[in-house]
């Protein structure tokens, strides 16, 4: 069988950094939550809003794409395939394309043109949904490589947040943690003991997709997001998670120390939520957990590239040694859960 890779990554966030101190302070009522000690969320960035440098969902996702194949083998016309995995699909102020897809309009935009395209939803968890459809599509023989982006111009459900929010607990609060970012990454089919894509799987649970939407508001108009986080966050949905991988690994005759995972990355929700996953995971194998790698600190909550986010930002700090073995777990609205498992060795950033 073909053994994929990560041949290359790339992102980009926007300049602007807003503060969870300022964003509180814009609340039209007094809020006695401290946003930044539950979350552990200090910053995130937001897109230029000027209409001369305007950083919609394309532009972000551009950017990104630049950086990646600034760091590739590959030119953007030797892609056999581009993937899109955003929520938002913004182009330009107060535009959300549909169609055409958005891979199309990104492989145009940088060359691609013989690609094929298309794109994936499937919310915080869109990149590795298309890392998963373009790993098979490359162990199919499908195609060669492609490339998976995703550009997330998510903070404007923020800014509704702060308009609407009227009581202490109010369903839009999640939408206080976002942050814009971008991430692109382009897989192959030359993976090798140094470099692997071991595998990749994921779970949707139907019966929680109520508990996070997406959607305009029909009170101001904007785009918000409604999220009864205790229904999404507790330990039973966390449980779920653990116990599809536990399932994952004795069906494979596989154990969680036979895997030797040296990081994991959560998906960039909370901080307190990511270290109590990390608990009942320890509970459930008996072994100490990965050390995992973070960055909502600085960034916050970047929806579907969050992942991709952490992993390029670690390897830009000389943080990921070379052979390291990454563990992703992704979390998101449907309700999903999965797992993810690569060894990375060439990859820069």
């Amino acid at each position: 069988m073909l053994r994929t890779r990560f041949e290359s990554i790339g992102a980009y966030t926007p300049a602007t950094v807003r503060s969870t101190e300022d964003l509180i302070a814009q609340l039209a009522v007094p809020r006695s939550l401290d946003l930044e000690r539950i979350t552990g969320i200090k910053n995130r960035r937001v897109y230029d809003s000027d209409p001369d440098r305007y950083e919609s969902s394309f532009e972000l996702a551009l950017h990104a794409i630049e950086d990646c194949l600034w760091h590739s083998g590959y030119r953007a016309d030797e892609l056999d395939v581009v993937i899109s995995a955003s929520i938002t699909r913004t182009r330009g102020a107060g535009i959300f394309c549909y169609a055409p897809s958005f891979a199309l309009m990104l492989g145009n935009a940088i060359g691609a043109n013989a690609a094929r395209h298309f794109d994936v939803s499937n919310a915080c968890a869109g990149m590795i949904t298309g890392v998963l459809v373009l790993d098979r599509m490359i162990k199919a023989g499908a195609v060669r490589n492609g490339l998976v982006v995703s550009g997330e111009q998510i903070t404007p459900i923020a800014e509704t947040a702060l308009r609407e929010i009227s009581k202490p607990y109010d369903p839009q609060f999640a939408a206080l943690t976002v942050g814009d970012a971008a991430v692109a990454v382009v897989l192959d089919d030359r993976g090798d003991d140094d470099d692997e894509l071991h595998y990749v799987e994921l779970m949707t649970a139907a019966d929680g997709a109520e508990h996070c939407i997406g959607m305009p508001s029909d009170r101001t108009g904007g785009i918000a997001m409604y999220t009864d986080n205790r229904a999404m966050q507790n330990e039973a949905r966390y449980r779920q998670g653990i116990d599809r991988m536990a399932d994952f690994l004795a069906e494979t005759g596989r154990t969680w120390e036979s895997e030797k995972y040296d990081y994991w990355i959560h998906h960039q929700f909370s901080a307190p939520a990511i270290e109590y996953i990390s608990d009942l995971t320890e509970r459930h194998f008996g072994t100490p957990m990965p050390q995992a790698l973070n960055v909502l600190h600085d960034y916050g909550n970047t929806a579907s590239t969050s992942h991709f986010l952490v992993l390029h930002e670690h390897l830009a700090r000389k943080k990921i040694p070379r052979g390291s073995k990454i563990l992703m777990i992704p979390a998101a609205s449907g309700i999903v859960s999965g797992y993810l498992a690569a060894t990375i060795s060439r990859l820069a950033a």
